[in-house]
């Protein structure tokens, strides 16, 4: 991520790695979720919106600490919330098609 590169040093590599690990970690569960069957992928969308939930909260501690710029943090946060309506809404899809399955 770009904007953990402009981190004060000592931040960029305690709460910058953070942010960086929770966000690849999403995006690795997203990706793994395209796969899975749909049992299995509601699950694993569950475990995207928690690591970006924990993307999120490192981030506001970041900009709490003014180690983040408050227009980077509204734009970042603008955009992470988006992720998350949509991982929601996919999530929510998912579990649709399982209830209707189990229905039957």
């Amino acid at each position: 991520m770009q904007l953990v590169k402009d981190f004060p040093k000592t931040s960029r590599h305690s709460l910058g790695s953070k942010i960086d690990q929770h966000f690849l970690n999403m995006l690795g569960h997203v990706y793994g979720s395209v796969y899975q069957p749909p049992a299995e992928k509601s699950v694993t969308i569950s475990k995207a919106i928690s690591e970006l939930d924990m993307v999120k909260f490192f981030l506001s501690i970041a900009w709490e600490s003014a180690i983040l710029q408050n227009n980077h943090y509204v734009q970042i946060s603008a955009d992470l919330d988006e992720v998350g309506r949509m991982l929601g809404g996919w999530k929510k899809g998912v579990d649709k098609t399982i209830q209707t399955k189990n229905s039957r």
